[in-house]
Formats: C-alpha cells, structure tokens, sequence
C-alpha cells in the first residue's frame, strides 16, 4: 500500500504539505493541493484513520444516540442524519438504548473518544444524566427532550402540542366528539405532549365529554390492540387520534375487522406522516414532521458547534409541524373541514 512518504515523493512536496492538503487546511496553494490529490489517487494511498486523528484531534465521525431504531420514523430520520453528515466528510455512528437508561449511559461512554460530537435523542436525557455520561466540552445536540429549553444544550425539538391542536381542530370541526387517544411509551417526551394537548382541546372544546387514552408503545401491534378495545366499546368513539402513524395504522386494521368503516364510522388520524401513511387505504390523515428534515438541521446544528473556533450559541429551535388531512378522517364528498363541498 502506499504511504504518505510515497505521495510526498511523487508530489515533489514535503510530508507536511500533503498531510495540509488532504485534510484540507490552509497553507498549500490550489495548484499544489490538485498535484497532491491526483498522485495520491493513481497511487490509491488511503489516509491512515487513526495517525489522521491524533494530528487534526478529529475522528470525523459523529454519534447519534437513538432510543430505538425500529421502524419508518428512525429509518427516516438516521437517512436524514446520515445524508447531512457525508455531505460534509463526515461518518455516523449509531446506537440504540431501547429506552433503558443504563444502555444509554453505556452507548454514551462507548462513544467519548470515538466521536467528535454526538446527537442525543433519548428520554432519560436529564442534566443530571447527561453531566454524569458527556464530557463537557463534546459538541452535543438534544433532539425531542424535555431539556429543550436548557441553556447549557442545544436542542431542537418537534411543536408535538401545535400538531395534536391541529388534529383535534380538524375532528371537532367535522362534528367528532367522542375521540380516544392511543399514547405510546410512558416516558417519551413527544408523547407526554401529544397527549396534553389532546387532552387541553377536549376540556376547551368538551368540558363535558371523556378523556379515554389507551395504553401504547408506538408500535403497530399496540395500535391493533387498542383499536380492538375501542371497537368493542358501547358508545364507542366516533374518532381516534394515535401518537404515531404506525399505532394508527394497526388501530385502523382492528376497526376493519370488526366491521367498522373509516371514517364514515370511526375517524383515525396518526403523527408523524411516514412514507407508508399516503399509501395505505384509506390513506392516513396526519400531522407531517419532515423526518428527514429534522435529522438533517440536527446535524447543521452540531456541525455550527464542530466547526466553530469559539464560543457557539448554544440555540433552541421548534421544528413546524402541518396537517396532512387524507380519506381517514374526511368522508368522500366532504371538504377537509368536514362540511359538504359545493
């Protein structure tokens, strides 16, 4: 294999030179920094990683702690991360905690000296938790935590309460007033804020009408599970707002099953807007996170912190949310409002 002495010899430059030139720093003109690369790609000399990473003090790859990474959501959210993080030389790293607090504390300290930021999006991201599991001075992103508002982070999270308001509007606009909410698991923060909003609309637009929520764990069997207990209900709810797409849309099979019609019978709108919910028959009203989007301004954010020579402002940012009405929640002949279209 070739080295980088190799380089340097048929360069005509010193070792130092070439090092600048292919790690991209200053100090080597554009004409020798070409002279450098194309020798070094018709000797096919490949930098050694970790020589690399003890002179630059950057391993160029970034970490991104996820509490699972099971189905359209993460799969969509890791591309979003991923494409973001080549665009700029870097590598990803990820882990999973499978929301239990010591494997996140473990997938965070498997990751010091691995890493030269990390994106965290987990449930047991407290200050606490995350001054006794990061080094100080890593470059970090919060993403979807209750520590959103901490100065001492940068966080970027989704308006989960805006999209639920939105939901909820849509239903009591189109004269649903018996609606059920299927939750996820119980220490997710997106959750925790769907589920208040949920129930916020309902005490201001039906001080009188039941709050029914249904356990769940953003999963498509729980959604089957809760829609075969909803089905089963005498009165049964007119409409059904899910915590994500995936539990809607197994709630969805359940209501079929048992005979019920969406949405002449039973409304269903889910969170999220994976690929999946436009595709689905009827197709999936929803509130659209861009998924990828997200992964992606996350990792701009951590990049601001990477790249930076000096004191970063650490922001706090709210990612829009919007309603994606489709045929699960409008009945054929209806204006998405709910009222007959002229």
């Amino acid at each position: 294999m070739a080295t980088i002495k190799d380089v340097a010899r048929e360069a005509r430059v010193s070792v130092a030179s070439v090092s600048r030139a292919l790690n991209g720093q200053a100090g080597v003109t554009e004409q020798t920094q070409q002279r450098i690369r194309e020798v070094a790609a018709r000797l096919r000399y490949i930098p050694h990683g970790a020589a690399r990473s003890l002179i630059t003090r950057r391993s160029h790859t970034i970490g991104a702690l996820l509490p699972d990474l099971h189905g359209e959501f993460f799969s969509e959210l890791i591309r979003g991360i991923d494409l973001a993080a080549r665009s700029r030389g870097l590598h990803l790293l990820v882990s999973s905690s499978h929301d239990d607090a010591l494997e996140a504390a473990a997938a965070m300290r498997a990751m010091q000296g691995r890493v030269d930021g990390l994106l965290v999006m987990s449930p047991h991201a407290n200050l606490d938790f995350l001054r006794d599991n990061l080094p100080a001075n890593l470059p970090t992103v919060l993403m979807n935590t209750a520590l959103e508002a901490c100065a001492d982070y940068a966080a970027l999270s989704i308006d989960n309460r805006g999209g639920t308001r939105l939901v909820m509007e849509h239903l009591l606009a189109s004269g649903r007033r018996r609606i059920a909410f299927i939750r996820g698991p119980e220490t997710n923060h997106d959750v925790a804020e769907r589920e208040q909003a949920y129930r916020d609309a309902l005490a201001a637009s039906l001080p009188d009408a039941a709050v029914q929520v249904c356990p769940g764990d953003f999963s498509e069997q729980s959604g089957y599970a809760a829609g075969r207990q909803l089905a089963a209900q005498t009165p049964r709810p007119d409409a059904v707002v899910a915590a994500n797409d995936m539990m809607a849309i197994g709630c969805m099979s359940a209501l079929r099953e048992a005979g019920l019609r969406i949405p002449e019978d039973v409304a269903v709108a889910g969170f999220d807007d994976v690929p999946m919910a436009r595709y689905i028959t009827p197709a999936l009203t929803t509130v659209r996170v861009r998924i990828a989007e997200l992964g992606e301004q996350a990792m701009s954010m951590l990049n601001e912190q990477l790249e930076s020579t000096g004191p970063v402002a650490l922001a706090q940012h709210r990612v829009p949310v919007e309603l994606m009405v489709r045929e699960s929640t409008v009945q054929p002949g209806q204006a998405p409002h709910g009222k007959p279209q002229r």
